[in-house]
């Protein structure tokens, strides 16, 4: 028996470390699962009986004149609407969760334990994030799937416009980046905090800084359409486009702002020949969606880097 017990072959292998870190954090990833079942649900149902319901609705309801949006209608959009929330603050979700993880465990000191073990600093933050990281783009892309399902049916015409902040996130790679930028943020914000409430904070401002930022840069990560129009035909812009400058043409071809507002007199002391308007037509989608979300691993890698660095030099 001995003998057999001093046999490695027949040794009990200790647990992978994904399973421990299963283990540990198994509240918040089931959490995970049905925050993304239900945004699913909400997606599929939209799609399915309430799109129907609402077409229904609309050619019943709505005529050149006006268009009642109560009942299927406004279920249809708040569906939509409550997905699209639900995605976008995915991000936050897994800042709090990655903050409030690594805080608690170095507050409680039970990452030495798991370092007295075998297990190096490093190995256990990459342990630590690669299984909630790998759940997360699974779930988020599931999302992104469906919203773009809902959103390419045009089930209802209403004023869904591809560039409005909520749907062009969910709409494409950005709302699979951002949340793992979240976890990078909490990640780095448990470190320096080492407290669960502080660590939550810190995550929370550090995430709503970097897409705050990113949201207002969006626009000009790729080079603007310019189409200009003479003076009797006013501006002129086509529909379903992201409309950024505006102002007024001089006879010289240059652009200047509009602050003649079509008065003829004005007009012709600027020596005003005639309008501009820089917009991105719904060809841009994709080039702006991928040089975001370019940035945003870009940063993601960056904050990560930071974090491991500063892991090395406290457990040096």
């Amino acid at each position: 028996m001995t003998a057999l017990a001093a046999d490695p072959a027949v040794r009990p292998r200790p647990a992978r470390a994904w399973r421990a870190v299963l283990r540990l954090q198994r509240g918040a990833l089931i959490g995970w699962g049905v925050y993304v079942a239900v945004v699913s649900g909400l997606l599929l149902w939209a799609y399915g009986p309430g799109g129907s319901a609402a077409q229904a609705d609309w050619r019943r309801k709505c005529t050149a004149h006006g268009c009642d949006w109560s009942g299927a209608i406004s279920l249809y959009h708040a569906a939509r609407a409550v997905a699209e929330f639900a995605i976008g603050w995915a991000p936050y979700l897994a800042a709090i969760f990655a903050g409030a993880v690594l805080a608690r465990e170095l507050e409680r000191g039970t990452t030495r334990l798991a370092w007295t073990q075998g297990v190096s600093p490093t190995r256990w933050l990459a342990t630590t994030l690669a299984v909630p990281a790998a759940l997360v783009v699974a779930g988020s892309t599931l999302m992104v799937l469906l919203h773009r399902l809902l959103f390419d049916a045009h089930l209802v015409p209403v004023s869904w416009h591809w560039w409005n902040d909520e749907t062009f996130t969910a709409n494409g790679t950005l709302a699979i980046v951002y949340p793992l930028l979240g976890l990078a943020v909490g990640t780095l914000a448990g470190l320096l905090m080492r407290r669960a409430p502080s660590a939550i904070g810190l995550s929370i401002a550090a995430m709503g800084l970097a897409r705050t930022a990113l949201t207002y840069a969006r626009p000009h990560l790729w080079p603007w359409v310019t189409r200009t129009s003479p003076l009797n035909t006013g501006y002129d812009a086509p529909r379903n486009v992201l409309v950024g400058d505006r102002g007024a043409v001089t006879s010289g071809g240059g652009h200047v702002p509009d602050l003649c507002f079509e008065q003829a007199k004005c007009l012709k002391t600027a020596d005003v020949t005639g309008y501009y308007v820089q917009y991105h037509p719904a060809s841009h989608f994709w080039p702006l969606q991928l040089v975001e979300t370019g940035i945003a691993l870009a940063l993601t890698a960056l904050v990560l880097g930071v974090a491991f660095t500063l892991l090395r030099r406290r457990t040096a």
